[in-house]
């Protein structure tokens, strides 16, 4: 594979082969100093133009904070102390727009909120509930909440947060994750225990995997979607374009209460990108099979297959990262890398940066070229 690539033609502009799949890639400021430096956003976003990228999700909801100046939430606390001098997703969108790239802000903590952060503490009817009464929950290292998707405090926020992303930088839609959910343990808290039993006039079941139970949570967190879909479209004031990037379908719904099945197929998502961060090209191959996603192909929406470039200490090697674009692209599917680093930056293991970002250029232009009809 990795001589094939030696053998494939010079790179082009994304704009002499533009392709209706996506092509995208993850940014953030974890771990990486990129948000920090409009030169290097700017160099970067030049550098996956040329090498056949046409989409980028830039991370601007993490742990409870926003990249820019916002009514709803802090801002990110680098950025603060640097003085917020810029706005990143801003930068990034000016650049890529420059090139003929979308932009799609990813909301990537979604409902989810560090365990002490402010609006926890000033909102705790906010916050879901396991049974016995404890809500945190440890994710990515820290002690994480759930803000209930079914308070309208909690709607209100969701919806304003988003609503800055989308008109602030003339960005081409918004993209939540497997973090836009309902973790199937919680639901006990006295709010949602009231509002359940004003429903079906009984206490919610003590089994949270009861199915009756799942379902009524399920469609309040589809509820909320449909809010947000319903509000971005009768704002005008930016584009309501969204993407979901979920885990696979059965793990998004039994352990997320994400139905993302039922919301392509209602018109609540625009766009879908499965995560398959799987380790070896067999479980990789094996989750491309999972039978929501091969009927996802006959949707009408981009369906596309999230994929580990790299990230922290372990780098996917050119040959496996190939192959596994090989095999998404085989089945029609567009690809998501996360992340940025693990392209060609601090992540780019004993290969190099240079040799990675050339492969890659080169594999895209042979993967994804357009039919001559739209060149």
């Amino acid at each position: 594979m990795a001589a094939a690539l030696l053998t494939l033609p010079a790179l082009l502009p994304i704009a002499a082969w533009a392709d209706s799949r996506r092509v995208g890639v993850w940014l953030t400021n974890s771990p990486s100093p990129l948000y920090y430096e409009p030169a290097r956003l700017d160099r970067a976003v030049a550098e996956l133009s040329q090498a056949g990228f046409n989409t980028l999700y830039p991370n601007v909801w993490s742990r409870g904070t926003t990249f820019h100046r916002s009514r709803w939430a802090p801002m990110e606390p680098a950025l603060l102390k640097a003085g917020g001098r810029h706005d990143p997703i801003c930068l990034i969108t000016t650049a890529a727009h420059r090139r003929g790239m979308r932009v799609i802000p990813w909301f990537e903590y979604g409902l989810m909120e560090p365990a002490d952060a402010a609006v926890v503490r000033n909102n705790p009817e906010w916050v879901l509930q396991k049974r016995d009464g404890s809500s945190a929950m440890v994710m990515h290292g820290k002690e994480m909440v759930w803000l209930n998707p079914a308070h309208p405090g909690v709607r209100e926020r969701f919806l304003g947060l988003i609503g800055e992303i989308v008109q602030r930088c003339k960005v081409d839609g918004i993209q939540l994750d497997d973090h836009f959910a309902w973790p199937v343990e919680l639901g006990y808290d006295p709010y949602t225990r009231d509002l359940y039993a004003r429903e079906h006039g009984v206490e919610p079941p003590d089994n949270h995997a009861d199915r009756t139970w799942m379902n009524w949570r399920r469609r309040q967190l589809s509820g909320l979607l449909r809010e947000l879909r319903a509000t971005l479209k009768r704002s005008g004031q930016g584009s309501p374009y969204v993407s979901l990037s979920p885990g696979p379908f059965r793990f998004a719904y039994n352990h997320w209460l994400q139905d993302w099945e039922l919301w392509a197929l209602g018109g609540l998502i625009d766009e879908l990108v499965v995560q398959n961060y799987a380790y070896s090209l067999k479980g990789y191959e094996r989750d491309l099979q999972q039978p929501a996603l091969v009927k996802a192909s006959s949707w009408g929406i981009p369906v596309e297959i999230g994929i580990l470039s790299g990230f922290g200490g372990r780098t996917t090697s050119i040959p496996i990262l190939s192959e596994k674009v090989r095999l998404a692209a085989e089945r029609g599917h567009g690809v998501i890398y996360f992340y940025w680093e693990g392209l060609w930056g601090q992540y780019a293991g004993p290969e190099g940066g240079p040799a990675r970002r050339e492969a890659l250029g080169r594999l895209h232009q042979s993967l994804f070229r357009p039919p001559l009809s739209q060149r």
